[in-house]
Formats: C-alpha cells, structure tokens, sequence
C-alpha cells in the first residue's frame, strides 16, 4: 500500500480550490498526484529527479509547481482556505510574529545574486528579489522566513529574506502580507486586533504604525531601552501581569514553524528561487489550514 501525501479527506476540500485549465492544447494529467508529487518532494527534501513515478514524471510536476508559483497560484490557494476559515469564525485575530533561519543547501545556491533585496521588493509576493532570498550570517549561506501567525498557529502573512536582514526591519512587512478575503463582496481583512511579539520587535517606529492602526501590541522592552529611559525619563511602556499573561500565547508562531519544518525541503533550503521556496511554504500552509480545520470540525 502507498501513503497518501494527501489524504482523502484534504484533497475533498482542496480539490475544488485548485486552478482549471483553460487555452491549453493538452489538458493536465491529474492535480492530485501532481500535487502529492510536490507534497513527497518537500516532506522529503529529495531532488525533483527523485520523486517517485507513482506521481508522473518528475518534469511535468516540478513544471507545474514552478508555473503555479510564477502566476500566485499557491498564494491564492492559501487564502482560498484561509477565507474558508474566516467565513466559519475559525481564526484567532490576537496575531504572534517571529522569523526562522534555514540553511541553503548547495544546490540552491547556485544562481548570481545581487545583495541588498529591498523590503519594497517582497510587496508583490511571487516577485524574485535580486538576491534571491539568500544572505550570509554566522551560519553561512542562509535563508530567514519572517512570519505571522493566527491565534492557533496557522499561517497568516509570510516574507521571505536573506538570514542577515533584522527583524524589526521586517515587522510591518510581514503584517501588510496579511489579505484575509471575504465571502462574498468586501475588502480583505488585513489587521489583527493584537500582536504579540518578542524583543526583537520593540522598536519606536513598529509600535508608532501599529498605533496608527489601532493595533493593540503586546511587545516586552530591551533592557538597554528601559535603562536609556530612566537617563531620559519618558512615558513608560505597559507590559504589567495582563500582558504578561498575554505574552504566554506567543508560542504559537514558534509552533507554527515546527510544523512548517517537518517538511525537510523547508528546514533546509534546496529552491534557487525564493518565488518557488515561498510557494513551497504556502503549499505546507495550506494543508495545515485545512487539516486543523478538519480536525476542530471532527
């Protein structure tokens, strides 16, 4: 017997989410093993060569993928099941933010850089940053994934940047890639009402734009910050017992990338291309939408 990448009860919900053909000369061979193809190649981490032909061949699914990641079909998936949720009341809007470092393998570094990709460059989600994704720090050749989580750990708002780039830099970024859509007509919901986030975050512009966007904010002080204001005395930040009760729910983001790394073609990086490294993120998202949700409605 094989085990399915995607089980039969995922692929009844993902099934209809997934893009129609329409133009093409020769119609696709079955989505679903094109999709459980790409799924084993990133659960795995092995090459596309190597991806069984119980999936097709190797080529046409790695063309596939690529495809759907140069058009944003994988970023539109994931916010296919992301408005599913919020049409049943399944997201928690109290937000937690962090990064994560992943090592690029060799073989994904392969491509010439140009170093300095700029945050404007990460507003369009499938467009290549001249870098490509890839920064050197202490680990080497690294990629950082800067994410932001609901309530229950699952996946809101992702940037993808070189493992050298700070996070506070990034923080309102990866908030403004929050696009929840609504069922039926509406903007999409791009604001939580909360985030929560560690030291890495407390910086006076991030908590000046959350301010002005009635965000609430549940970021801890440095110690050199709450040393410099007893030198220059100034409006203390509030972080008393019930924000330090809330802070206790800020784990959830780093639950969400010990999901996200099971997949080993995540936990390191094989991809030269960050568009197809983020798509391959957004594929693993969303499963774990669709399963959690599964799951609470079992």
């Amino acid at each position: 017997m094989t085990r399915h990448e995607v089980s039969d009860e995922v692929w009844a919900v993902l099934e209809p989410l997934m893009p129609v053909p329409t133009g093409r000369s020769r119609p696709w061979a079955d989505h679903r093993l094109a999709v459980e193809g790409m799924a084993w190649k990133y659960r795995t981490g092995a090459p596309w060569r190597d991806v069984p032909e119980r999936f097709g061949k190797w080529n046409s699914i790695y063309k596939r993928f690529n495809r759907w990641a140069e058009d944003g079909t994988w970023e539109k998936l994931l916010a296919e099941a992301q408005k599913q949720a919020d049409a049943a009341g399944k997201i928690d809007w109290v937000v937690s933010i962090d990064s994560t470092i992943a090592r690029v393998h060799q073989h994904g570094a392969t491509l010439a850089r140009t170093t300095g990709g700029s945050v404007e460059s990460h507003k369009n989600p499938w467009f290549e940053p001249p870098d490509h994704g890839i920064g050197r720090s202490r680990g080497g050749l690294t990629t950082k994934v800067h994410l932001v989580a609901d309530g229950r750990g699952r996946p809101l708002g992702m940037v993808v940047t070189g493992g050298n780039v700070n996070d506070t830099t990034m923080m309102t970024a990866v908030l403004e890639d929050i696009r929840v859509p609504r069922v039926g007509k509406g903007r999409p919901r791009t604001r939580p009402d909360r985030v929560l986030a560690d030291k890495g975050y407390p910086s006076k512009a991030n908590r000046a734009w959350l301010r002005e966007r009635g965000i609430a904010a549940t970021i801890p002080e440095r110690d050199d910050q709450i040393a410099h204001r007893r030198k220059k005395p100034g409006r203390p930040i509030d972080f008393g017992d019930q924000q330090q009760e809330r802070y206790k729910g800020r784990n959830v983001v780093e639950r969400c990338f010990n999901r996200l790394k099971q997949w080993r073609g995540i936990a390191m990086r094989s991809d030269k291309t960050a568009r197809n490294y983020r798509a391959a993120i957004c594929l693993a998202a969303t499963l774990i939408w669709i399963k959690t949700d599964l799951i609470n409605t079992a």
